[in-house]
């Protein structure tokens, strides 16, 4: 049975999104493309009329994932009506987003396994959307960065990137929660 293009590229970013999601989860080498396959309903062999390689699907899908998470906060922060700062500090370092790996952010979720990776390009991706949160977190900041706010951008995301990871390890509930509320303090007294 034929199917139809808008069918097929519906199909295709399906897949990505599954992807992505199960990427964030189970970390790249935790994923099975017969897995993702079916778990959109499509078969195995189709995997590679719409992907030239699996490592083509993770580069697509990780950079879907990272331009998804980082449009979600900015979209947050532009509905702030308080300080968008805390307002960004909070969204990341919630309760919410330590829950979910699925939907959270790729950062927390998988630079260790991407900065071992020898995908080149794969770290070219992360790099260049580091470059863009930094940005968003600059710009929450102050409407005029400077060096001084580029580096305290760079603290506060890796700070909140670690508190995220690192509340996600704990396996007592408390001290996950005090990770994240600590974290955010900590943020905020600056």
């Amino acid at each position: 049975m034929k199917v139809s293009k808008a069918r097929s590229e519906a199909n295709r970013q399906a897949v990505v999104e599954a992807a992505g999601r199960s990427f964030r989860e189970h970390g790249v080498r935790g994923v099975a493309v017969a897995d993702l396959m079916q778990a959109v309903g499509l078969t195995h062999g189709g995997f590679y009329k719409k992907f030239g390689s699996r490592d083509d699907l993770v580069r697509e899908a990780m950079a879907r994932a990272l331009t998804t998470s980082r449009q979600r906060l900015t979209n947050r922060v532009a509905r702030a009506t308080s300080d968008p700062f805390a307002v960004l500090v909070a969204s990341y370092l919630s309760r919410g987003h330590r829950q979910n790996l699925a939907e959270g952010c790729a950062f927390a979720a998988l630079s260790p396994e991407v900065s071992r990776s020898d995908d080149e390009a794969l770290k070219e991706i992360f790099s260049d959307e580091l470059e863009r949160y930094l940005e968003l977190v600059e710009g929450v900041m102050t409407a005029e960065p400077d060096q001084e706010t580029r580096n305290r951008a760079i603290a506060a995301f890796s700070a909140m990137v670690g508190g995220l990871i690192l509340s996600r390890v704990a396996q007592d509930p408390a001290l996950a929660e005090t990770i994240l509320t600590a974290t955010a303090d900590e943020l905020l007294k600056g």
